[in-house]
């Protein structure tokens, strides 16, 4: 079933970075974020962590939506992973200078995991993971501070954006840059189109979301 007006694609993610990339392909889609207990378990591997809450994602909005015409569902979480920590989201300033200082002057991995599962399936029927490798110049204290009080990173795992004012510490990437973002729009594409989801697209200008 293709994705068109009557049978949207549901994304069930409230991110903004991920319903800009969607926005991008012109597909019609709807929001519906899921509602989820992310906390990691004790001494949960960062690759289970991700498989785990994306699967949870998954059966929720599933659950949610009940009857409401759709063609799939897409979620995704994303990890920024250095030293085997998951680093999180910060609790407020202090927090992300402490998180950023983490991972400057180093490399860092991103994963992304997303899922696709198909109206009236059950399970998903595309689930993978893609890893970034983020190397990050080094920094003063003075800038890590600035950077953090710019508030940028208080709602990002790793407390920068790659996609902002972060991009003025990132030295380099080794994989894909919308994986760093939130959703690997490459492969995204790729997988709709071999589930029959989409044909031909209209892309439309990747726009900051309001």
């Amino acid at each position: 079933m293709l994705i068109d007006a009557a049978f949207p694609l549901v994304l069930g993610s409230g991110s903004p970075r991920r319903r800009e990339i969607i926005s991008a392909l012109g597909l019609p889609f709807t929001v519906l974020a899921a509602d989820i207990d992310e906390s990691r378990l004790t001494g949960e591997a960062p690759l289970a962590y991700l498989e785990r809450i994306v699967a949870a994602k998954l059966s929720a909005v599933r659950a949610r939506l009940g009857d409401a015409p759709h063609a799939a569902i897409l979620v995704a979480d994303t990890s920024v992973v250095i030293d085997g920590d998951v680093l999180g989201k910060p609790l407020d300033v202090a927090d992300a200078a402490r998180l950023f200082g983490r991972i400057v002057g180093r490399a860092h991995s991103v994963y992304t995991r997303y899922a696709v599962g198909l109206a009236g399936e059950e399970g998903a029927q595309v689930a993978r993971t893609l890893e970034t490798h983020v190397h990050v110049r080094a920094a003063t204290q003075a800038e890590i501070e600035a950077y953090a009080a710019t508030g940028e990173g208080l709602d990002k795992a790793g407390a920068y954006a790659a996609q902002g004012i972060g991009t003025f510490f990132i030295e380099r990437l080794v994989g894909s840059y919308s994986n760093v973002i939130g959703l690997p729009a490459c492969e995204l594409l790729a997988d709709l189109r071999a589930l029959g989801l989409v044909g031909a697209v209209s892309f439309r200008p990747l726009q900051a979301p309001v």
